[in-house]
């Protein structure tokens, strides 16, 4: 049972089958950190059911009646929605209190979900979501529809969880040379969730730079107390990081996001929705 909470976890639920691995992760991180989790589901008004003019050409009175009833049905949803939202908390609470984490805190709340990371981030050191939404569960070829703007919209490092947990020993780092793969290096050197964890630093394309950056890397990891290895892989980052991945049996993925700029955003945005999309591990996405 943790004890002591040293920092915040925000794990964001919903109705789909990723929230019991989002769960299972966010147990996992607690374990190995001692954060405190805070759970939240989010219901965007913006999707209640609209009220719109249904009663066509009828008389006056009953166009009345419609409308109340109409009305009448928004209020019995908006109840229906609330219940929903605060039976997937308690399910999510009992589900990581079950796996020996104390302090659990559960959150509803009625906003748009970006707007709610953006509110709530700032006390927290990582959030965690899962790959896909209710929307999209068996839908391979697509990510949640708020996923990439969650991403976006962060600045804390994001923990994607893939479909269904699993226990997690060995690292990647995906090493580009950008700022974003430097923070990836020093936060695995340096965070707890990490210790005595085995990692592989690896870089697609050869070059004297990245020969240099793999090398300080490898120390920065050395410094942290981790003997990483290093790897530099031929082919495009997507398919040569997702051979890697299988063949070396690797639990979990660590990379930059998605970039600022709009040259950027389309190289290395492109290249994180990929691997993404086609990774059966969970990812850790830095900004």
């Amino acid at each position: 049972m943790t004890e002591k909470t040293n920092g915040l976890l925000i794990a964001l639920v919903d109705g789909s089958i990723y929230s019991e691995s989002v769960c299972r992760h966010a147990a996992w991180i607690a374990r190995r950190t001692g954060v405190q989790v805070k759970l939240y589901h989010v219901l965007d008004p913006r999707k209640s059911p609209a009220k719109g003019d249904l009663s066509g050409s009828i008389r006056l009175g009953a166009r009345t009646k419609l409308l109340e009833q109409l009305s009448d049905l928004d209020e019995q949803h908006a109840k229906l929605s609330q219940a929903q939202g605060r039976a997937i908390l308690e399910d999510a609470k009992a589900l990581i209190e079950a796996e020996g984490i104390d302090h659990v805190i559960t959150r509803l709340r009625h906003d748009d979900i970006v707007d709610t990371v953006q509110a709530k981030e700032g006390a927290a050191d990582m959030i965690v979501i899962g790959k896909r939404g209710e929307a999209a569960d068996f839908d391979k070829m697509h990510l949640g529809s708020n996923f990439e703007r969650i991403v976006r919209a962060s600045h804390k490092p994001v923990f994607v969880a893939n479909r269904a947990f699993a226990p997690i020993k060995r690292v990647l780092i995906a090493y580009d040379g950008g700022i974003s793969s430097l923070k990836a290096v020093d936060y695995v050197a340096r965070d707890p969730l990490f210790a005595g964890l085995e990692v592989i630093v690896a870089t697609v394309g050869d070059s004297k730079d990245r020969a240099k950056g793999l090398a300080d890397s490898r120390a920065t990891l050395k410094a942290g107390g981790h003997a990483a290895e290093t790897r530099v892989l031929k082919g495009t980052p997507e398919t040569a990081l997702g051979e890697l991945v299988e063949q070396e049996k690797i639990d979990l993925l660590v990379m930059g996001a998605y970039g600022h700029s709009r040259i950027r955003s389309m190289v290395i945005g492109s290249t994180t929705t990929a691997m993404i999309q086609g990774c059966k591990v969970p990812v850790v996405l830095m900004r």
